[in-house]
């Protein structure tokens, strides 16, 4: 059946985060009544200043369980997209706390407070690595490396724990987005791309992935709950792309266009040396490991067949979604960098 009783308390977790705070929005935009996010006391609400008042905050934690009951009281669907996104090594023990352990924490509380559906907001990066020459889809069977990063093995393991939920009576759907871009804060994750380009970088990572604009990741989260679809899993990405033509893109939306090149293997550990001495010295955290070098070196792509036939789905273009970030990047960096969203409308128009 579908859940489209917009009065119900529904919940979100990583409300505060890019992809979680996209997603508060348009719930509000599409009339939902009682939105409710779980939110720790140092949460940043950067991206959500003009929202903040007409979000039902609830103070806790995925380890704290008696927080999620608090949280959970009265909550019929749930958005989990709560996650700890890294690729430095020190961060290992952090990532199954936050993404395995949190998710097994939600989905028992889920499970004993009597909410109907989750819809997960997973990864990419928990689906196996296809052979050459093909795409990776839903059904790409997973196979354990070395290779593979603690970020990946965080995220398989964490769907493991809502496929079980699902097996113990949970409504699930489990959507896994490639790289997301869009507006948002320009020093974390994919969006560090628009001040280093900005800034004169010229050499890219020799790899290609799937990318998806942010509008279309949280609005997919939304019709995914509102549908009748369970226990199924999606591909979440619009385009793929090289970090070479995903660059080039930012560099023409800055209005400084130039060339990149993808830089070799071992270019690329060079740095991973000379910027874990730079770290040490000044004392910040790394932003080039082995997980980062492996994960930026890959040649693949995703097969998004399956989520566009499933909701009769029109994706962003890529170039459009970076056009319209740069825009905004250029009119935020004049005022030190502060983060900022897209303007939401109902439906995204498309151009191009």
């Amino acid at each position: 059946m579908p859940y489209t009783n917009k009065s119900i308390p529904v919940l979100v977790t990583g409300g505060t985060g890019f992809l979680g705070s996209y997603l508060l929005r348009y719930l509000l935009r599409q009339g939902y009544t009682q939105v409710r996010a779980l939110r720790r006391p140092h949460s940043r609400l950067d991206l959500l200043p003009d929202v903040a008042d007409q979000i039902q905050w609830v103070e806790g934690d995925l380890l704290d369980a008696f927080s999620l009951q608090e949280a959970l009281d009265g909550v019929k669907q749930v958005y989990h997209c709560a996650a700890l996104v890294s690729y430095l090594p020190s961060d290992k023990d952090a990532l199954r706390r936050i993404n395995v352990e949190g998710t097994a924490n939600l989905v028992n509380e889920a499970l004993v407070c009597g909410v109907e559906k989750l819809v997960y907001a997973g990864s990419v990066a928990a689906i196996g690595i296809p052979k050459e020459g093909f795409a990776a889809d839903e059904h790409t069977p997973w196979e354990w490396s070395k290779a593979l990063s603690h970020y990946a093995l965080s995220k398989h393991s964490a769907e493991l724990e809502v496929w079980r939920g699902a097996a113990e009576g949970l409504q699930v759907c489990v959507a896994l987005p490639a790289v997301i871009l869009g507006a948002g804060r320009w020093s974390e994750g994919s969006l560090r791309m628009f001040p280093l380009v900005k800034r004169g970088f010229s050499i890219c990572p020799p790899g290609q992935n799937g990318f998806v604009d942010v509008r279309d990741a949280a609005r997919i989260l939304i019709r995914l709950m509102e549908s009748p679809l369970s226990n199924e899993r999606f591909i979440v990405s619009g385009e793929n792309r090289s970090f070479q033509e995903v660059m080039e893109w930012i560099a023409q939306s800055l209005g400084v266009p130039r060339a990149f090149y993808p830089s070799p293997r071992w270019k690329m550990q060079a740095a991973r040396y000379a910027d874990a001495l730079w770290s040490l010295l000044a004392g910040k955290p790394r932003e080039i490991t082995q997980d980062a070098i492996f994960h930026a070196s890959q040649q693949i792509c995703f097969d998004n067949s399956k989520l566009i036939k499933a909701l009769d789905w029109t994706y962003i273009p890529i170039a459009q979604t970076i056009a319209e970030a740069g825009r905004i990047f250029l009119k935020a960096t004049a005022q030190g960098l502060p983060a900022d969203v897209f303007e939401l409308s109902s439906e995204v128009e498309i151009t191009g």
